[in-house]
């Protein structure tokens, strides 16, 4: 089994592979701290599981997943965050990732996530499958950034800290006017009007660092 461990702190990195180790000694592992490099090593390799930080220099976790969606490329990718799970976990599975994990709950439910995800699942924890199956009634109003597309939430994100129209079209390889659009309806959707509006909402509930 080949799976690589992309987290920006070293120290996480090197827990996740005692972990991994642990449970399958014979297990090749290899490493990235970057976004760039997370990507540039799933696009030269072959692995049965991606562990994969939410936030990390240059892109981030969901710029990823996206990218890989936008190709339809199907790997198996644990999205690991500080981030409590309703801020994110229902997004990066829409974007395609095969689970979710609270970096809180990391060494207790690791081995689980690995072999559920190994085994061809998906996994969540027990306390998320219940708030998605409880807590979506008819008529519940949805917060404002989950209005958003999955590409809208990105952009939106990127907004939030502080990247401009340029560096957001060229990180997405997407046209400025593409990325123009996108702002524009990001704002109407979330009842904002400026940039800064959507770095204090993100702040405030947690979306990015």
């Amino acid at each position: 089994m080949k799976i690589l461990i992309a987290d920006d702190h070293e120290v996480v990195r090197e827990g996740l592979r005692q972990i991994v180790k642990k449970q399958n000694p014979s297990t090749d592992i290899e490493e990235a701290s970057t976004g760039d490099e997370t990507l540039n090593k799933i696009e030269n390799n072959r692995y049965d599981l991606v562990i994969m930080d939410i936030s990390m220099p240059g892109k981030t976790g969901l710029d990823i997943l996206q990218i890989l969606k936008d190709r339809n490329e199907m790997i198996p990718v644990l999205v690991l965050s500080i981030h409590a799970e309703e801020q994110y976990a229902v997004r990066v599975l829409k974007l395609g990732a095969s689970g979710y994990l609270c970096k809180s709950s990391l060494y207790k439910e690791l081995a689980v996530a690995i072999n559920t995800i190994i085994a061809g699942g998906r996994y969540i924890t027990t306390s998320l499958a219940e708030k998605i199956l409880f807590d979506r009634k008819d008529g519940l109003s949805l917060l404002p950034h989950e209005k958003l597309s999955p590409r809208e939430f990105q952009v939106m994100s990127m907004l939030a800290r502080g990247k401009s129209v340029n560096e957001i079209a060229d990180d997405l390889f997407i046209s400025n006017k593409t990325v123009s659009t996108h702002r524009t309806r990001i704002l109407s959707k979330m009842g904002m009007e400026k940039n800064a509006e959507l770095t204090n909402y993100a702040i405030k509930n947690n979306l990015i660092e």
